[in-house]
């Protein structure tokens, strides 16, 4: 985990950098999804990239991984109570982001 130097926002903030970080969480927030899904829907990530941000995102306790025991196994990564709790504040992002920057949500909205 980055050093956030005493300081709750930095340390949110930590949590979410990251190229892909936002955007994982994002379309996690709609439903669960299997690697290859969140793949697809990153069209221009890396599986080692992908990899790396789903294991940071869990180590920083907002998402839970979901390994169903069949060959091969099938693991699913979801929102845990924490990951949801950031939703709104995404959201609040979101519209900032749009009115600010003059675009439309390019995501579908909770």
């Amino acid at each position: 985990m980055k050093d956030h130097h005493g300081c709750p926002v930095q340390a949110t903030v930590n949590v979410l950098s990251g190229k892909w970080k936002v955007q994982i969480l994002w379309h996690l927030s709609f439903r669960p999804m299997r690697f290859a899904q969140i793949r697809r829907k990153l069209k221009t990530i890396s599986e080692k990239v992908l990899t790396d941000q789903l294991r940071q995102l869990e180590g920083d306790g907002v998402i839970q991984r979901h390994v169903v025991g069949v060959v091969p196994p099938a693991v699913t990564y979801s929102l845990n109570a924490e990951g949801e709790k950031l939703v709104p504040l995404m959201e609040s992002l979101c519209d900032w982001g749009c009115v600010h920057f003059r675009m439309k949500p390019n995501l579908p909205r909770h």
